[in-house]
């Protein structure tokens, strides 16, 4: 089996840098399984303990996992590779990716002031007018803004926070389907996942209440535009997460408006129900542009001075080009009338596929946001259904953990009339593999 793996070593260091590098490599694909430790130690040479102290060492690095009796296994998207989507077959309409339609972009501008000269920025790393900006946009809708803070978008964000707040091995609460770079993400950094399941309403308040009884220690959700369900909260729903929060003052919730303003739905916070640990995060890729990785917070005093205080021992500061990019866009009138158009082209675009699917007897849902969940007993027969019809749609496995399979389709380029013969199509697929399809 050592062999098999060309996994190499006399060391407990040693074997941990052959696996790693035969991950990195792709010789060891995500999920391959490892070999057992007393094998791998009689084919190395070595103590079991050896072998048992390179797979920890793995583990902690999140490039393995140890699913009991199943043994050890790459993990799914391990820390030295990213687990990319399947290459677009050409000649398809894609319709996998989740991004934003170019077309519904606002032209970027270069700012009118530089950084002048060379200079640290560490004293001041947050332009004011760009500060008082976010307080006026986040506050608008209800989350408080006493304490608001920038960073290189939601996942940077987000994984500076979960590594500061958290160790290997810990719990946090994860969307279930959720947004897989995410997934990724967690186990990365070696944290355990405790799936939440969601409907079209977001989080559901009792999958919520077994998650804290697990232990976690963190809870990552989207309260609208939740990727790929498309959920988003409704007041009530919001009050019952709020209420079954609130006696958990430990438990650091962290929320993500990734598509606020062409969400299509109003915003109702978890952060504005009176949390202890809290943080609310927006970014501007889908609708100001994809490569503006920015990202704004609003947070609680103490998981704002946790996460800058990181954020200054590494890149210090998010660029102040960037910063007056962000702020002129923000700002400029034509550019909020433009977004404002997106939005409604994309509530258009995903409402018209929801009725031509819904005529035809197929459940989907897509309550907000720019993608659409459509169960499918079997994704890959759905996928390659659809993929001789001319369409490229992603199998849901990618943001599963326990959830039932699926679906995901992005609508942000999808116009009304080609909804209408997706939907037709889909249909047809289904009528020809009928056991393809859950409803």
């Amino acid at each position: 089996m050592a062999t098999q793996y060309g996994i190499t070593g006399a060391t407990a260091k040693g074997i941990a840098a052959s696996v790693e590098r035969a991950v990195a490599e792709g010789s060891l694909g995500p999920q391959a399984a490892l070999p057992p430790v007393r094998r791998l130690a009689d084919g190395l040479g070595v103590s079991p303990g050896t072998v048992a102290a390179a797979y920890k060492e793995l583990r902690r690095r999140g490039i393995v996992i140890t699913r009991g009796r199943g043994g050890t296994v790459v993990a799914p998207a391990p820390a030295v590779a990213s687990r990319r989507p399947p290459k677009v077959p050409e000649g398809l309409r894609d319709l996998s990716g989740g991004h934003p339609d170019p077309s519904l972009l606002p032209a970027l501008v270069p700012p009118s002031r530089l950084s002048p000269g060379v200079r640290a920025h560490r004293s001041v790393p947050r332009l004011a007018r760009l500060e008082q900006v976010v307080r006026d946009w986040i506050g608008s809708e209800g989350v408080p803004v006493e304490h608001v803070t920038f960073s290189h978008g939601a996942l940077d964000l987000i994984g500076r926070l979960l590594s500061v707040e958290l160790r290997p091995g810990d719990a946090v609460a994860m969307e279930d389907p959720g947004y897989h770079h995410l997934l990724d993400l967690v186990t990365a950094l070696g944290l355990r996942i405790v799936p939440v399941a969601v409907d079209d309403e977001g989080l559901r308040p009792d999958a919520v209440r077994g998650a804290l009884r697990a232990g976690v220690r963190a809870l990552v959700c989207s309260p609208r535009a939740q990727n790929p369900y498309g959920g988003c909260f409704s007041a009530a729903r919001r009050e019952a997460l709020v209420a079954v929060l609130r006696d958990e003052p430990d438990v650091l919730v962290v929320e993500n408006d990734h598509a606020s303003e062409v969400s299509g739905a109003p915003l109702h916070s978890l952060a504005a129900g009176g949390l202890t640990r809290w943080v609310h995060v927006r970014t501007v890729s889908k609708f100001l542009g994809t490569d503006l990785r920015w990202a704004a917070a609003a947070c609680d005093a103490t998981t704002l001075a946790r996460h800058d205080g990181r954020l200054q021992l590494t890149s210090g500061w998010v660029s102040h080009l960037l910063q007056e990019i962000v702020h002129g866009l923000l700002t400029d009138v034509a550019t909020r009338a433009s977004v404002t158009a997106a939005q409604e082209t994309y509530a258009l675009r995903r409402g018209a596929l929801l009725d031509e699917l819904g005529g035809r007897g197929i459940d989907a849902h897509g309550a907000s946001g720019m993608n659409l969940w459509v169960p499918a007993r079997d994704e890959s027969a759905v996928v390659n259904g659809l993929r001789s019809y001319g369409w490229w749609v992603a199998a849901g496995a990618r943001f599963r953990s326990s959830s039932p399979p699926g679906v995901r389709i992005s609508v942000a380029t999808l116009a009304p009339a080609d909804g209408a013969r997706l939907a037709s199509d889909f249909a047809a697929v289904l009528g020809e593999s009928e056991a393809t399809y859950g409803g």
